[in-house]
């Protein structure tokens, strides 16, 4: 049973994983925190970007020496394969870590995994600690590989004309592209939701998404990389998606009816059928409301947006 220690290292190690968020896709945004044989904290790390050391690797980095037959207690199964970091499993057990404290086991992890090879080097591992509470970093990476397919959000805000992008139009929305790997616009730009310089098997985008059917866009994000998807538009944009039952969540700004955009008429309403309110927060002059669709299965891996 994880000790009272361990689980406060634990929400640390989910705090720091979501500075991963919108730039380590297609790897997930994982978090790490070492205490040392004492059981005091002596490093911690995430997984900034792919092609970068993983959240164990900076953890380990930042411990040094102190964290022989100490504990890493990390978000994410450690995994068992080397890429473009090395096996994080073989990084813990060279640096003498005596005990592996997990919230979420990695559903690619390949061969026997990282918690079956750490076992057989003797190391200590416990697992779904904290899971839950992990699940709201990870859960939409772990979504998008149970559906094959980017997590979708529908992004936009009311005005006189009616919905349109909210990215142009309110300051605050920009908090949702740290939601997003990249994000589809009403003219048909399909944009790295925060660009950066990409190492190889980075996201790829396709070329026109015009020119490819919902569907058929989807799995050629999902296969560049891309987990998680950003509609910033009005209707004309997010219908086909809806059509499609592709769009997972929805974020809408409401402005406040005493300013210039129009007070609501009954013939659009707030949320399509199918989707329940998750969130509501104000902002300067809009009313921010969240909501994610009413599907059990789906909601047990989506974290439910604020």
């Amino acid at each position: 049973m994880a000790s009272n220690l361990e689980l406060q290292a634990m929400r640390r190690a989910i705090a720091l994983s979501a500075h991963g968020l919108a730039s380590t896709s297609p790897n997930p945004p994982v978090g790490c925190v070492i205490l040392d044989a004492a059981g005091q904290p002596v490093g911690e790390g995430y997984h900034a970007r792919k092609g970068e050391a993983h959240a164990e690797g900076n953890a380990l980095l930042a411990a040094g020496a102190a964290a022989k037959g100490g504990t890493a207690v990390v978000t994410l199964e450690p995994c068992n394969h080397v890429g473009h970091a090395p096996a994080c499993r073989q990084l813990l057990i060279d640096a003498g870590i005596a005990r592996v404290v997990i919230a979420v086991i990695d559903p690619t992890s390949r061969g026997d995994g990282g918690v079956a090879e750490l076992r057989k080097a003797g190391v200590s591992v416990e697992t779904d600690v904290l899971a839950e509470e992990a699940m709201l970093v990870l859960g939409q990476w772990n979504t998008a590989l149970a559906l094959g397919r980017p997590v979708v959000t529908w992004l936009y805000t009311e005005t006189a004309a009616g919905r349109t992008s909210a990215l142009k139009r309110i300051p605050s929305s920009h908090e949702s592209l740290l939601a997003a790997d990249v994000v589809l616009s009403a003219d048909g730009r399909l944009e790295e939701a925060i660009p950066q310089s990409h190492g190889p098997g980075m996201i790829r985008l396709p070329g026109n998404p015009l020119r490819l059917g919902q569907h058929e866009l989807l799995k050629a994000l999902h296969a560049g990389g891309v987990r998680r998807l950003l509609l910033d538009g009005g209707l004309d944009l997010a219908a086909p998606f809806l059509a499609a039952d592709l769009v997972d969540h929805i974020v809408t700004y409401l402005p406040d009816p005493g300013s210039s955009a129009r007070s609501w008429t009954g013939d659009q309403d707030l949320m399509p059928d199918g989707f329940h309110i998750t969130g509501i927060v104000r902002v300067a002059r809009y009313v921010k409301v969240s909501a994610t669709r009413n599907d059990g299965e789906r909601q047990d891996h989506l974290p439910l947006p604020r």
